[in-house]
């Protein structure tokens, strides 16, 4: 299984929400590269980026620096937030990026995502995020009435290898990923998942390893300090996914 340490960019910052809410945005880093610097010196192999200012306005923002961190972070870089074009997945993933994630187009779009896919393969992810099981898209701003699992479904049908899935209402909340929902996801499709959402700390990244997940991802509890991120790292095992 792998971690994946969280950077999530608003207007150039590195900042944190608290249940995918805007205005709940506090800065959490003086510098997303030193960010990256650091967790790649505790033995991450990859980090997950989230445009924030993109997942609002549905454009990418934040392009320039995204790209840096993945030409000279050393890590591979996982991107998600306003990405709503092939061209924006064909620039993003020809100038470095390792992974790009698909969220509301999986909705709205999702002729996008089977296009992105025979392209790109492997390098695309789809990211469901959802309350109450149901899905919500535009950066958490508006709610649809497509469940979960069915959305995941439909993703495999049209080759997604990868989905990452958030219980919105455990986002940034420290209280535990949602193993039920997980567990569920697992069972109903042949994807590989990667849970986002409430890890609270190393109990967390067992529990995960525990049903077989892919690969977690890591927020707010790496900088609170509650997960330590070398030993969720060697508690995780293998990072060459």
């Amino acid at each position: 299984m792998i971690i994946l340490p969280a950077i999530d960019i608003q207007n150039g910052e590195c900042v944190r929400l608290y249940q995918g809410d805007f205005s709940t945005a506090h800065k959490v880093s003086d510098s997303p590269q030193e960010t990256a610097a650091q967790f790649r010196k505790a033995g991450a192999e990859w980090v997950h980026m989230v445009d924030l200012d993109g997942a609002k306005e549905a454009r990418a923002k934040n392009t320039a620096l995204f790209l840096e961190i993945a030409k000279h972070s050393g890590l591979k870089v996982e991107l998600g937030g306003g990405i709503r074009t092939l061209e924006t997945v064909e620039t993003y993933l020809e100038s470095g990026i390792s992974r790009v994630i698909l969220g509301s187009a999986a909705v709205k779009n999702p002729e996008l995502v089977e296009q992105a896919v025979k392209r790109f393969g492997e390098r695309i992810a789809v990211g469901i995020d959802a309350k109450n099981e149901m899905v919500a898209t535009e950066g958490w701003l508006d709610a649809s009435k497509i469940h979960y699992l069915e959305l995941a479904k439909r993703m495999e049908g049209i080759g997604v290898r990868y989905l990452i899935y958030t219980d919105i209402s455990r986002d940034g909340a420290l209280s535990g990923v949602n193993l039920e929902q997980l567990g569920a996801l697992n069972r109903a499709v042949s994807c590989e998942i990667i849970a986002s959402g409430g890890v609270s700390g190393l109990a967390d990244v067992e529990a995960c390893k525990s049903l077989g997940l892919y690969g977690v991802i890591c927020g707010k509890a790496v900088y609170t300090g509650a997960l330590p991120l070398e030993s969720a790292i060697e508690m995780a095992g293998d990072q060459r996914c």
